[in-house]
């Protein structure tokens, strides 16, 4: 179990820097709910709960693999390929002149990851 408490523990502390950047920008910007019209903070509000939203399942799927005894090299890729998916898409979405290549690359290394961890324990629980 040590992989997946790692890349959970690195992944815990890219979700604390989202959440204080919310909340920088919302004493700067003066907003206690919502993002007000303030293009800035609705896209760090958008990067932390686009994280919030897939993060949590994808390590649930990594967890539920090492449980099952997956390959190493399985755990450290999908790992690897999730914390650097969702440091791509935060700061893609972050950007006020978004370059769309990086959100689509962290999307896509997002969903990967969680395509193959589904299929994985799929075939590891049939067979």
């Amino acid at each position: 179990m040590q992989i997946v408490a790692m890349y959970a523990a690195l992944l815990c502390l890219l979700y604390l820097y989202l959440t204080f950047r919310v909340i920088k920008l919302r004493r700067k910007y003066r907003v206690v709910l919502g993002d007000q019209q303030q293009p800035e903070l609705n896209r760090a509000i958008r990067a932390h709960a686009n994280f919030a939203e897939y993060v949590p399942f994808c390590v649930l799927l990594l967890f539920l693999l090492e449980m099952q005894n997956a390959p190493h090299l399985l755990l450290q890729g999908l790992g690897l390929a999730l914390l650097l998916g969702r440091i791509l898409h935060a700061y893609a979405i972050s950007q006020l002149k978004e370059q769309l290549k990086f959100r689509v690359a962290g999307m896509m290394l997002t969903l990967m990851t969680m395509l193959i961890a589904a299929l994985a324990l799929l075939f590891n629980t049939l067979f």
